[in-house]
């Protein structure tokens, strides 16, 4: 059975589970914590995301922590990496181009010392005062494993994260080697969403993380940078994904599972399933959730379904 209506009239697929993925999830590790991170997700991606013949390039306008171009880079030959959190993108881009500087920095933050948390409140200072520098990219991979929960949120002072209290956080020297292999010679920037979608051509691969639609008034987590997603946001991404497709590209989207995003990705093929969070603002609001999978198939290609 391919699927059945929904009560409000849109095809719903049976419900994948990725709350219990196997640790057989293809490809290299992040090495960065990350909310909302797509590891799990990666096996019911791939498909989707993998149909389309060579060569091909993927594109990810919120690249996040890369958990999905570490895990399927290599099923692509090309990868352009963008977000609008610019201390990510600076990072992301040293991981690139310096790797042998960024760890020796990034190793050099990893001591018992600093696991202290007057030391991790003096290096967030210093953070602040050094964006967008060698050491303030080392330091963000520093405060990512030290901080609260792996969260990356701002206020008007900057970075602004407490202190996690981890015992002995490891420095992901592993993690960091192995992704500069893979993402050199990547295109890694820093622009609007709607840029890298209008920029996208046929032939290409765009999967969209955007922040999600909160499931309610008091559940948004949208400041990952320093500016809000706004509603507004969320159904431009939703025009630019249909007008994508419309030139070629296979476009896939991630979002929450609710009446609202269905409605927005009208036209898409909608793939359900659970997910685990991990890693929520408060412990309370950690379980699994329902998201969605939308797929707006290339236009100047015709790409069967996964499994048919």
């Amino acid at each position: 059975m391919r699927g059945q209506l929904d009560h409000f009239g849109a095809t719903r697929e049976p419900e994948a589970d990725a709350r219990d993925t196997p640790g057989d999830v293809p490809g290299l590790r992040p090495y960065l914590k990350w909310a909302g991170g797509k590891r799990r997700v990666v096996p019911f991606l791939k498909p989707h995301l993998c149909a389309l013949p060579r060569p091909r390039r993927l594109v990810e306008p919120f690249v996040g922590s890369a958990s999905v171009a570490l895990a399927l880079g290599t099923e692509f030959d090309s990868l352009w990496l963008n977000d609008r959190n610019p201390d990510l993108v600076d990072l992301h881009g040293r991981v690139a181009s310096q790797p042998d500087a960024l760890l020796r920095e990034v190793e050099g933050l990893f001591t018992s010392a600093n696991n202290a948390e007057a030391r991790y409140y003096e290096l967030r200072r210093e953070f602040n005062g050094s964006r967008g520098t060698l050491r303030g990219a080392a330091l963000f991979v520093y405060l990512n494993r030290h901080g609260y929960n792996g969260l990356c949120r701002y206020g008007p002072n900057g970075f602004n994260v407490p202190f996690g209290r981890y015992e002995g956080p490891s420095a992901p020297v592993d993690e960091l080697r192995a992704a500069a292999r893979l993402l050199a010679g990547a295109r890694v920037t820093c622009l609007d969403f709607r840029q890298v979608l209008r920029g996208s051509a046929a032939g290409d691969v765009v999967y969209c993380d955007p922040p999600y639609v909160p499931l309610s008034r008091t559940a948004s987590f949208t400041r990952y940078a320093e500016d809000d997603f706004t509603p507004d946001d969320q159904k431009d991404l939703a025009v630019e994904a249909s007008a994508a497709a419309g030139r070629g590209a296979a476009v896939v989207v991630s979002n929450h599972d609710t009446p609202e995003v269905r409605d927005l990705y009208a036209g898409a093929d909608f793939h359900a399933l659970r997910v685990r969070r991990s890693i929520s603002q408060k412990a309370e609001t950690r379980g699994d959730v329902g998201e969605v999978i939308a797929v707006f198939r290339s236009a100047s290609c015709h790409v069967p379904e996964p499994g048919l």
